[in-house]
């Protein structure tokens, strides 16, 4: 059965960059345009892995993050962060708030899917 990644980014296209790259691994992928859209979306079904932006409108992806942590359903799914940021204070935020991996845009695919295949829930 394949696994299941949320990709939670307000960009389209960034999303569908990263959902190619995901299905095309074989991989189901569910999407969330911010973080409370993503939010909503974890309705109890597993979730073996989530890639989330960090700025984005209505709810950012630290505060996601945190709201992920509190779930008791995915309190353990390993969340990477896929941002422009890349200043250590935003960084340390993030692992702060449970970030298990951080990459700055613009990346490889090659280098989403490495990171996925560590980090993803058996």
């Amino acid at each position: 059965m394949a696994k299941t990644i949320m990709v939670v980014d307000d960009s389209a296209s960034m999303r569908q960059v990263v959902g190619i790259a995901l299905r095309a691994a074989g991989y189901e992928v569910l999407e969330g345009c911010d973080g409370k859209d993503a939010l909503a979306r974890l309705d109890g079904r597993k979730v073996h892995l989530i890639i989330s932006d960090v700025n984005m409108p209505n709810m950012d992806g630290i505060a996601f993050l945190k709201e992920v942590k509190k779930h008791p359903g995915y309190r353990f799914t390993p969340v990477i962060m896929l941002t422009t940021e890349s200043q250590a204070s935003k960084m340390d935020e993030g692992r702060a708030a449970g970030a298990k991996a951080w990459m700055v845009k613009p990346f490889q695919p090659a280098q989403i899917l490495d990171a996925v295949s560590k980090l993803v829930l058996p």
